[in-house]
């Protein structure tokens, strides 16, 4: 019995080093009433060629590099074709899909494929997690010739 609680408290402990490297901590990073973000350019419906330029946008709020501890701040993260938002409870994953601009940019020339796109910008805090409520853009739909 003795062997089994210490197993068990050794498998907790594991557990809660694991977790606090892959959960988020207990603390919220709330958001400021009547922040916003959102995509100045390009606009909704807009038919463009590719590398295009995306300039972000952002209101009641200030913009700083991940892991900066600085109240009211974050970093942006677009959101490309993501048909189903990432959990908002979590960091934001990286990849083609969200990319991330922790180094605090508000503009991206990216490439893309002829056809038809989603944009949206999601804001994070100093450790990529989305604030409480989330800061997000509409989503605009951009066609590639």
């Amino acid at each position: 019995m003795c062997g089994l609680r210490k197993l068990f408290t050794m498998g907790m402990l594991l557990s809660a080093s694991v977790g606090m490297v892959a959960l988020p901590s207990a603390a919220v990073t709330k958001a400021p009433e009547g922040a916003s973000v959102y995509i100045i350019s390009p606009k909704d419906g807009e038919v463009l060629s590719s590398p295009l330029t995306v300039t972000f946008g952002l209101k009641g709020m200030g913009v700083a590099p991940a892991g900066v501890d600085r109240e009211n701040t974050g970093h942006h993260h677009l959101l490309i074709d993501v048909k189903q938002l990432p959990n908002l409870e979590m960091p934001v994953p990286a990849d083609a899909q969200h990319v991330h601009f922790g180094g605090g940019q508000t503009e991206v020339t990216i490439e893309l494929m002829p056809g038809e796109h989603s944009l949206q910008l999601l804001l994070g805090d100093m450790h990529h997690i989305p604030h409480q409520p989330p800061i997000l853009s509409e989503k605009i739909t951009i066609t590639v010739e």
